[in-house]
């Protein structure tokens, strides 16, 4: 978590000064006991699975589990999120987050423009950028996710991260996740063909060191422009987790959410070297519905969506197969041990109905959200701005705008949100 302090009434602060917030942050507490019994059970879990897929699937598959474990490990013990950040900058505007979002990206961008500029990919893959269309699916997607994400509780990889480390609220998420991304794929014919431009990558017009150059300047005018609004707010600081002291909190946390922000560039960078794309999450999710909708006796594959040749064959394969759920079930994992190792897991299972009704209108939002935006906070949005794709920034824009109307849904159904007057947020 960020460490943020008042600035001292008529002082001078630098680029790399703590921006200032209306009261110190409290102090962490020490990290609880280490949970062992679900600790050995996600290792077990992890160590099975690698095997299995090493052997059915072979060493490329396995390393995109490994790296989804090593996601989820940094997600989990950097409280990496991007709900709460929008949450705390769009309410408050507490900016700590999205400067941690904006050294990710940058961090990201530099390694994307290093492994695709080169070409230089394993496993016989070659690197590729992400971009989407610039149109109304884009635009009004990338709203709806905005606006789901607040009244889920989580975006795409904190879904995935919080259902590893027990959160039986995120697990209702993660179903309305499914259940829409089924329900978009199902109703695909009557939003394939919105109005849209084509892709737009920097690095085609002005190559990649150009798109890199203008990327990391638009992402320094973020910075300055959270900065200048925080000072303005100024806004309480965001609120800090239990943590482990010393070289111990390389495995039992909190990392700085800046420390999470770098190891996250370097494991989103080597699923592009090992599988030729970028990191992503959503696309999985209606692959897992159809599945589970064929074992039920039903025939998803005779709907148009997946009658298409790359998702047919998606669909006609083993999950085990798609980077993509390899990923997915690596990160879920890997947040299971982390949250084991720092003393953190635990199973919640009373949850509030009007919590869990929002748990699944979120999540049913953000699927369909996801696939007419051609991916969420990951696949559209890192992967977009990290590729020099206007599609991304477009994203972001119309999430933010989404993020303002879900803060104000979320008092519907009882669901806090930062407030000038908090001690933390």
């Amino acid at each position: 978590m960020s460490v943020e302090t008042p600035a001292r009434p008529g002082s001078s602060r630098s680029l790399l000064s703590p921006a200032p917030t209306c009261a110190p942050p409290p102090a962490p507490g020490p990290a609880p006991s280490v949970r062992w019994a679900p600790l050995v059970a996600f290792v077990v879990v992890g160590i099975a699975l690698t095997a299995v897929v090493a052997t059915g699937y072979g060493l490329r598959q396995a390393v995109l589990l490994l790296l989804g474990l090593g996601l989820g490990f940094a997600l989990f013990h950097s409280r990496f999120g991007f709900t709460s950040a929008w949450r705390q900058l769009v309410a408050v505007g507490n900016g700590a987050g999205l400067r941690a979002h904006a050294l990710l990206l940058g961090t990201t961008a530099t390694l994307f423009a290093l492994v695709i500029g080169t070409g230089a990919g394993l496993f016989g893959s070659t690197p590729a950028p992400s971009a989407g269309p610039l149109g109304i699916a884009l635009v009004f997607g990338a709203f709806l996710f905005g606006m789901g994400m607040q009244l889920g509780g989580a975006c795409a990889s904190g879904t995935l991260f919080a259902v590893g480390s027990g959160q039986g609220t995120i697990v209702l998420t993660l179903f309305g996740f499914v259940a829409g991304s089924v329900l978009y794929t199902w109703a695909y014919p009557l939003v394939a063909d919105l109005p849209a431009l084509p892709a737009v990558v920097l690095a085609e017009h002005i190559g990649w060191f150009g798109s890199w150059a203008v990327t990391i300047a638009a992402l320094v005018a973020v910075v300055l422009v959270s900065r200048v609004v925080q000072a303005r707010r100024n806004p309480p600081p965001v609120d800090v987790v239990p943590t482990a002291r010393g070289a111990a909190r390389i495995v039992r946390g909190a990392w700085p959410m800046l420390a999470g922000a770098v190891v996250l560039a370097v494991l989103g960078a080597g699923v592009l070297v090992v599988s030729g794309g970028a990191w992503g999450i959503t696309s999985a999710f209606g692959l897992w519905g159809a599945k589970l909708l064929q074992t039920l006796g039903l025939h998803p594959e005779t709907w148009a969506f997946w009658q298409q040749p790359a998702q047919a064959k998606m669909l006609a394969g083993p999950v085990l197969a798609d980077k993509t759920s390899l990923t997915d079930f690596g990160i879920m994992i890997g947040a299971g041990i982390a949250a084991a190792s720092a003393g953190a897991w635990f199973l919640h299972r009373s949850i509030p109905w009007r919590t869990a009704l929002a748990a699944v209108i979120g999540g049913v939002i953000m699927g369909v959200g996801a696939r007419l935006a051609n991916g969420c906070n990951i696949g559209a949005y890192l992967a977009g701005i990290a590729s020099g794709s206007l599609s991304g920034w477009v994203w972001g824009l119309a999430a933010l705008a989404g993020t303002w109307v879900g803060l104000r849904g979320r008092a519907l159904f009882g669901l806090s949100t930062p407030a000038p007057s908090d001690s933390v947020c």
